[in-house]
């Protein structure tokens, strides 16, 4: 006897209908506009440029003493007005050599030569009160300069240099620099007996000799400092 084949349909209840795949909404094309710059713009950019232009002649102006990371200078602490020159150095370069307005430069050195008189410690204090002191001469060439400059001046004939004797013929430089009597710039007949314990360049004697020990009161004086390299 055949066996008999039962057929069921079997629904479920939870099956999920056909999933419905949305397309994206079309995605909308972006319009181009021409854009817009505020109307204030134009001034802050102007203003921007003129603020560059004044810092940069500020830097100028002030870079001799600002670039370098040393601690300034009594010279330079004394003055504001400066007058510099191009200098080439080996180590930096293209850079400046400066010595206060109205003083005269020679090699690294700057000299004021006074216009008025004072005994030779009143002059030294003068000059270590601008940051210097009493010239010390150390070559022919320094002297040279020094007694050229002295003749261009009028109705100034001695001027004091940084050596005397505090002890009778016992000279001194006010550095400390040892004296050397062959590198000395005595006049003929100098240095003279008597109380004249102090030192001066004479205006009317010849170059390079005429140094002139002298009575340490009133006379004009010769400061001297380094100069400002930057």
């Amino acid at each position: 006897m055949a066996s008999e084949v039962t057929y069921a349909e079997v629904k479920f209840k939870n099956a999920s209908p056909t999933a419905v795949i949305e397309a994206p909404p079309e995605t909308k094309k972006h319009e181009h506009h021409p854009q817009k710059y505020p109307p204030w713009l134009p001034w802050l950019i102007s203003l921007l440029l003129l603020l560059t232009c004044i810092a940069l002649v500020v830097v100028l102006l002030v870079a001799p003493f600002s670039h370098s990371s040393k601690q300034p200078t009594a010279l330079q602490e004394k003055f504001t007005a400066w007058e510099c020159n191009s200098a080439v150095s080996e180590n930096k370069g293209q850079g400046w050599v400066c010595c206060p307005k109205g003083w005269k430069r020679f090699q690294n050195s700057c000299y004021f030569l006074s216009l008025d008189k004072m005994p030779w410690a009143e002059s030294e204090q003068n000059c270590t009160g601008m940051g210097s002191h009493l010239v010390v001469i150390n070559s022919r060439e320094e002297q040279v300069f020094l007694s050229e400059q002295i003749k261009q001046g009028t109705g100034r004939p001695n001027f004091y240099i940084g050596l005397r004797a505090v002890i009778k013929d016992q000279w001194q430089w006010v550095d400390k620099t040892p004296y050397n009597v062959t590198a000395a710039f005595w006049r003929t007949g100098e240095p003279s007996e008597g109380d004249e314990k102090c030192v001066a360049i004479h205006k009317d004697s010849e170059i390079p000799n005429n140094w002139n020990n002298v009575r340490c009161q009133q006379h004009w004086r010769i400061c001297e400092a380094a100069a400002v390299t930057v």
